[in-house]
């Protein structure tokens, strides 16, 4: 996940018309992490488990679509 968001912000500082591309792998990337929150048990979560389960997978999921959304509605630039 760490490593998804790190390359959407980098795809993102490339260039004027990258950043919707960058932000769009930052939101697959926080979605992914919430998939991987439910699917590994407490023990196995690492730096994914923050709090409890529920909240750390509302957490992850709830900023991956709205970053995503933004990405989408967003218009660009003139």
């Amino acid at each position: 996940m760490v490593i998804g968001v790190l390359a959407g912000l980098v795809v993102s500082f490339l260039g004027e018309s990258t950043w919707r591309l960058g932000c769009l792998l930052i939101g697959a990337s926080l979605g992914i992490g919430a998939v991987e929150r439910i699917a590994l048990p407490s023990r196995d979560a690492g730096l994914l488990q923050v709090r409890t389960k529920a909240f750390d997978v509302t957490v992850l999921a709830v900023t991956g679509a709205a970053i995503i959304a933004l990405a989408i509605v967003v218009p660009e630039g003139r």
